[in-house]
């Protein structure tokens, strides 16, 4: 990575091993020593090496040894693991033998600095990435030319984390990652890199005052000059510039500061001038951070106008196409508007405003994206306003303005709630009970005739919520993975001798679930079966499912280390339930005259619920066994049943598979709801896809750019994932339409048949 990376690539040398070398099914600790082994051969080789013998002896150069064995070994068996202990002796030994040979290479000249650092460190179980101490406190130990001793006399630094180190006599100084690189470039005598925001930490130089304090002068120069940058380019393009107050006041001009430090140098007053270089990085760092969110504000104002914008415009095309009758439209389209001129004129009048602004200030091509989307959304919104007024007005002859209102806040706060999930994953258990006890508020013949049903759909929902309160980091338990895997065959079986109840089988359908239950073996073949199967001809939609549930059963088996299988058989039981309780209350309200009784019907109120109860189990089908820091947290145990080699791509894809399995199955059950409502194809899809950007939004407005890595890509994490939850829902949608192929849905006698 650094010699594909560098600006010039005949200045680094490289020699590395194959990533087939990195197997998690070995003992890594061979990647280590094949390293210093290398190490080794390469100072030998200097002696018939003229050239190799010169570029080793030239000043200012950096040998870096990329130790892996003590990673992969982590990853693999865990920091406490034998394997991980028996690592880091080797790496021991291997650093003692290497400074040795070092020194005796140079001839003991006392030239060289060595520094030991990480790029992260670990949790127990072997993973790293979320914002604990254990992850994001890496070691960094100095030592020779340049660097200071240890101090042992008046040490101090440490605390609770160090107290177990038992070096209670040695001082602690922490520094960021960041400060590495000026601290290196000070010791072989280099410009710090340009766009460096570390500080020289000269806690760790052994140097002369003067040397020193030059040092750090230099690199508050260097630091202050990325503002300065930054200044300028604002200055020039921002038409009301406003500059940063911490460095535009008479006290802390830059300008200013820079004569006070370098007079303060020529003066011998060292330790001041050190402390105004301090000040002087603070308030450079402060400033640039400044400039860089310097847009915010009217960045903000576009992308939330853009989403509110959207959010009205699907629900607009929504309700027209799925909620009003054909006349009511016709009617619609027959008004004349008014105000149609003045609103075609405000669109265009912030359009010529808008796109000047952005024009004057310089701004990059996608400042236009975010101002012409929410012109266009708002414009398209207030030109069909009239379709809104209709909704209200069809929603309040059903129902009361309270009902009415009642309903739209409670999607609002549901959603909201939703959101939360994402931080907190044992939101989704409260929900589950909640859901649990949702038959209570049915009518009571509805409950006496389908007493078992509901006490099925009690249980299901009640042990569906343990899992979202459950660990993230799975320890392997083999035991678990076998328990689910009986299970599923199990209801497999029992599918099977039912089976003959479906009206609508066909030739060989009895035979296909038969065989999905015994070749379990027939992985590929077991998988693919949905795709190929039920497609062409009518499949009841209870045999259906149990092909797809069943199908990818398999695989998801052999990429589950823990409780994941109980959770995709007790997620499928709980999502068939939740289709029998649907299908039994709409044929209950057509029974009673409150729904239409056949063909496609229009879009109600009440469908709503279908919506929401869909994006929750979406979110539960994401974060039912894990959340984003644990995906994102590298755990690659759950692929070893099939690849143990290193290989990013192929265990990235294993790894999603096994995330998106839930979603098929999800997605499968609201395609037969969908059905089972008489609702046209895209009816409850729009609805669901309207609605879920206002989680979007709030992810929006929560994305941090600061705080450990993880803190920050999880934020993000968070806003990509929502924002390409429209695509997903649309790739959802056209996986139901697959996967659903023809299935039929029982009516009249079959009814009774099936109960």
């Amino acid at each position: 990575m650094f010699a594909d990376g560098a600006s010039d690539p005949n200045r680094v040398d490289a020699i590395m091993y194959s990533h087939d070398s990195e197997n998690f099914a070995e003992d890594a600790t061979k990647l280590d020593t094949w390293v210093f082994d290398q190490f080794s051969e390469l100072i030998k080789n200097t002696s018939s090496d003229p050239e190799l013998y010169k570029k080793i002896n030239d000043d200012q150069i950096v040998i870096f040894l990329h130790l892996l064995g003590l990673d992969t070994n982590g990853h693999a068996y865990g920091p406490h693991s034998e394997e991980y202990q028996n690592n880091i002796k080797v790496v021991d030994e291997g650093i003692r033998k290497t400074v040795k040979l070092i020194e005796g290479f140079y001839g003991n000249d006392g030239r060289t600095a060595y520094i030991f650092t990480a790029d992260h460190g670990m949790s127990n179980r072997g993973n790293h990435g979320d914002g604990h101490p254990d992850n994001t406190r890496t070691p960094i130990i100095a030592w020779g030319a340049g660097i200071k001793k240890p101090n042992r006399t008046h040490p101090t630094g440490h605390d609770e984390f160090s107290k177990e180190w038992k070096l209670d006599n040695i001082q602690r100084n922490d520094i960021l990652q960041a400060d590495i690189a000026p601290l290196m470039s000070s010791l072989i005598g280099i410009n710090y890199p340009v766009n460096s925001v570390g500080e020289l930490p000269l806690i760790y130089l052994d140097n002369t005052p003067i040397f020193k304090v030059q040092s750090i002068f230099v690199n508050s120069k260097e630091i202050l000059e990325q503002y300065k940058v930054k200044y300028e380019h604002k200055r020039q393009t921002e038409l009301w510039f406003k500059p940063y107050p911490g460095l535009s006041n008479s006290t802390h001009n830059p300008e200013l500061l820079i004569d006070q430090i370098q007079g303060l140098i020529d003066a011998e007053q060292y330790e001041k001038a050190e402390s105004l270089c301090v000040i002087l990085n603070k308030l450079s760092l402060e400033g640039l951070r400044y400039f860089q969110t310097y847009d915010w504000l009217m960045l903000r104002s576009f992308v939330t106008a853009g989403y509110v914008g959207w959010i009205m415009y699907s629900l607009k095309f929504t309700f027209k196409e799925y909620a009003l009758d054909e006349e009511d439209n016709l009617v619609i389209e027959e008004r004349v508007d008014p105000y149609k001129l003045y609103i075609n004129a405000i669109a265009a009048i912030s359009l010529v405003l808008f796109g000047g602004l952005l024009y004057a200030q310089k701004s990059p091509g996608t400042y236009y994206t975010y101002m012409i989307f929410p012109v266009y959304f708002w414009r398209e919104v207030l030109l069909e306003r009239n379709i809104f007024v209709d909704v209200i007005r069809l929603s309040l002859s059903h129902q009361s303005s309270i009902s009415l209102l009642s309903y739209v806040i409670g999607y609002v706060v549901i959603l909201e709630i939703l959101v939360y999930s994402y931080f907190e994953r044992g939101i989704l258990s409260v929900c589950f009970v909640l859901l649990a006890f949702w038959p209570l508020f049915m009518k009571s013949k509805v409950q006496y005739e389908n007493t078992l049903l509901f006490i099925s759909w009690f249980v299901s929902c009640l042990v569906s919520s343990v899992f979202t309160l459950l660990p993230v980091e799975k320890g392997e338990d083999i035991i678990l993975v076998i328990i689910g895997g009986i299970l599923i065959i199990l209801t497999g079986i029992i599918t099977l001798r039912k089976s003959t109840i479906f009206e609508f089988e066909s030739p060989g359908s009895k035979n296909v679930i038969g065989f999905q239950v015994i070749a379990w073996i027939i992985l590929a073949i077991s998988t693919a079966t949905p795709f190929a199967y039920g497609l062409s001809t009518p499949k009841h939609y209870f045999q259906r499912l149990s092909t797809i549930i069943l199908a990818f059963a398999p695989l998801f088996v052999l990429l589950s280390i823990s409780y994941e299988v109980l959770f995709y058989y007790f997620l499928s039981i709980t999502l068939v339930i939740w289709h029998q309780i649907e299908k039994l209350l709409y044929e209950t309200e057509k029974l009673s005259g409150q729904g239409q009784s056949r063909g496609v019907r229009k879009l109600e109120l009440r469908d709503s619920r279908v919506s929401l109860i869909f994006l929750f189990f979406i979110k539960v089908a994401f974060f039912g066994t894990g959340n984003v820091a644990s995906l994102a947290s590298f755990s690659l145990q759950s692929v070893y049943r099939l690849t143990t080699i290193f290989n990013p791509f192929l265990m990235g894809s294993l790894l999603l598979l096994k995330i998106i399995i839930p979603f098929f199955i999800v997605s499968s059950v609201f395609g037969i709801i969908n059905k089972s409502l008489n609702l046209p194809p895209f009816g409850l899809f729009l609805l669901v896809l309207s609605t879920s950007d206002i989680m979007t939004l709030n992810f929006f407005y929560l994305v941090r750019d600061y705080g450990s890595w993880l803190e920050i890509g999880t934020t993000i994490s968070h806003f990509v994932i929502s924002s390409l939850f429209s695509l997903f829902l649309i790739i959802l949608f056209l996986l139901s339409e697959v996967f659903v192929g023809k299935t039929l849905v029982n009516r009249g006698k079959d009814e009774e048949k099936e109960k």
